[in-house]
């Protein structure tokens, strides 16, 4: 397990945050013993908070073309068949995937390929469950073309707590299979779409991990 990159900024803040709680005890009187408690309670606290949240799990990288592998950790919480209206124009299976404060937020992707499509798209802070989430939110599209000319869209969505969503990919890149694409801070949500005759391996409020639960298979 080791600590992620984009969580250096805030782990800074946490650390500072831990030592001004922490001196507060030597300025304060001894007989304010449960003060001391609560300040060097609430450093611990934070500090511990930011660690899981940014913590990178070892995961195995499957290379397998016909498999695709949860973009996320978290729940299913959508499996329907709607028109996407951004780039594929399209009838499509999509797949969503809720990422609570307590999950890995690190985003994988599904399948190898180009990027041929992305597109970062301000919007609003509904919470990531909200039926609107995926057209008002804040959130990133990118789109994916195997060496079959399969296309798989990803699209990360800011949630009610996510105010950030970083992304390491761009158009005509190529990407591996369980490579990182992003990341989200805070809750999200992570939307995929797959063409019509994809088998589905997954179920509503099944629990995903990241590059790891397989939830599809190409044909």
């Amino acid at each position: 397990m080791t600590f992620h990159k984009e969580g250096v900024p805030s782990l800074v803040i946490a650390i500072l945050f831990a030592a001004i709680c922490f001196g507060l005890t030597s300025v304060i009187s001894e007989n304010l013993v449960w003060l001391h408690f609560i300040l060097y309670a609430l450093g611990v606290f934070v500090l511990v908070v930011i660690l899981q949240f940014f913590r990178q799990p070892a995961r195995p990288i499957i290379l397998d073309d016909n498999t695709i592998y949860a973009p996320a950790d978290g729940t299913v919480v959508v499996i329907e068949k709607v028109i996407e209206n951004e780039f594929l124009k399209d009838e499509r299976i999509q797949i969503s995937i809720f990422m609570s404060p307590i999950n890995v937020h690190i985003n994988w992707a599904p399948i190898s390929g180009i990027v041929e499509y992305f597109k970062y798209h301000p919007g609003k802070y509904l919470v990531a469950w909200h039926p609107k989430s995926s057209l008002e939110n804040e959130r990133t599209t990118v789109v994916i073309k195997d060496k079959q000319n399969r296309q798989v869209l990803l699209r990360q969505i800011a949630g009610a707590m996510a105010r950030r969503i970083v992304w390491y990919v761009k158009e005509q890149m190529p990407i591996q299979q369980g490579d990182q694409f992003g990341f989200i801070k805070f809750g999200s949500r992570v939307d995929i779409y797959l063409p019509l005759d994809a088998e589905v391996l997954v179920n509503i409020d099944d629990k995903t991990k990241g590059n790891t639960t397989p939830i599809a298979r190409l044909k």
